[in-house]
């Protein structure tokens, strides 16, 4: 346990000191843009902005993939823990945990001033703001999982992200849905699509870890 939270601890002080604040800035800057590409329709964009803010979550969690994992195994890093006794599993969740920790918390504070340069009421905000909480770890397991699947691969980052967004559709689908959503059916897909994606993670990239080194 003392290995793990060590492990946490310096995945999250190594994204603070290595450019964690990118993420933030990009969603920012989508928010930023935005109005500019559909013009000051306030009607439309308090309809559309929410889905906009999700797609711009997506790409935040998408930007760093390419330094959860292959830098720790280059560096036999990794190998060091299963050494001493961490199993992969371990290892694998607490990437999950530093990851998120370094851009969920940060992004739902900064969704905050990118609602009102999109004019989403407080309602949207609210509701925006719920959707974050339930999704963000599913996208922090999904970052995660293709980080661990394109370890040692040439061009590791284009080819992450063409795996991460197909697999994010239904994070997104749900995820925009329950920013105007009637009911609570779009937050309860969300809520199962995400514990489904932190549930399968750690045995997924435990095992791809294991495979590197057979």
């Amino acid at each position: 346990m003392r290995l793990i939270l060590a492990v946490i601890g310096r995945d999250s002080a190594r994204a603070l000191s290595g450019g964690a604040t990118l993420p933030i800035m990009f969603f920012l800057l989508v928010a930023t843009l935005y109005p500019f590409a559909i013009g000051p329709d306030t009607a439309l964009l308090a309809r559309t902005g929410g889905g906009v803010l999700w797609v711009a979550a997506l790409l935040a969690a998408l930007l760093p993939v390419d330094r959860l994992i292959a830098p720790d195994v280059e560096s036999g890093f990794i190998d060091q823990l299963t050494l001493r006794g961490v199993s992969e599993e371990a290892i694998a969740l607490a990437k999950l945990f530093s990851h998120w920790l370094s851009f969920g918390p940060p992004l739902m504070l900064a969704a905050i001033p990118a609602a009102a340069l999109l004019k989403l009421p407080m309602t949207t905000l609210v509701s925006l703001e719920i959707g974050f909480a339930i999704g963000t770890p599913g996208l922090a397991a999904l970052a995660v999982l293709v980080a661990s699947l394109t370890v040692g691969l040439r061009n590791a980052g284009a080819l992450a992200g063409l795996l991460m967004l197909p697999l994010a559709i239904p994070l997104l689908i749900f995820g925009a849905s329950s920013v105007s959503a009637q009911n609570n059916t779009p937050f309860h897909l969300l809520a199962a699509t995400s514990l489904f994606l932190l549930a399968i993670t750690p045995f997924a990239v435990g095992g791809g870890l294991r495979g590197l080194r057979d």
